[in-house]
């Protein structure tokens, strides 16, 4: 006790002040690129609320960008992740008819580019284009595959 000094308590919450000052705008942008990515998932014909679930939104998002799930273990290794991970971004971009400037936009200013995709007026075109945007808009009603059941029963 005799090294106690009142200043200390002080700064140390004076430090937990800023800090928490500091976070409010990173929460507020990590939320608006959560409700981005819901619309975008609601647009590829996939439930929004899978954006908010950890691992299941990665395995959602190889659906939209027609990759095997395979994928999902290079998502889990440190040193593939950057790339798999803005190749990933580019196939979600060409999903919606978009270009590589567009992936560059999702990579670096994720929470400015991921509700324009949401929210603006691009169409979910399929995975990874589906030929880019001269095809008809998909449905993915039309040939939706389970990937936990890939051979459902067969009706004769």
């Amino acid at each position: 006790m005799e090294n106690y000094d009142p200043q200390s308590a002080g700064a140390a919450a004076a430090v937990i002040a800023l800090f928490g000052f500091l976070m409010v705008p990173f929460i507020i942008a990590y939320v608006v690129q959560i409700v981005g990515m819901w619309k975008i998932f609601e647009k590829a014909g996939k439930p929004g609320w899978a954006s908010i679930i950890p691992i299941y939104n990665a395995i959602v998002l190889l659906e939209i960008i027609g990759k095997p799930m395979w994928w999902l273990i290079l998502f889990l290794i440190p040193c593939t992740v950057p790339i798999f991970g803005i190749w990933a971004l580019n196939l979600l971009s060409k999903s919606f008819g978009q270009s590589e400037g567009f992936t560059v936009g999702l990579f670096f200013l994720p929470f400015i580019f991921f509700p324009i995709l949401g929210f603006g007026n691009y169409q979910y075109i399929g995975p990874a284009g589906a030929g880019f945007a001269g095809f008809k808009p998909f449905d993915p009603s039309a040939d939706y595959k389970d990937p936990f059941n890939p051979n459902p029963p067969q009706n004769h």
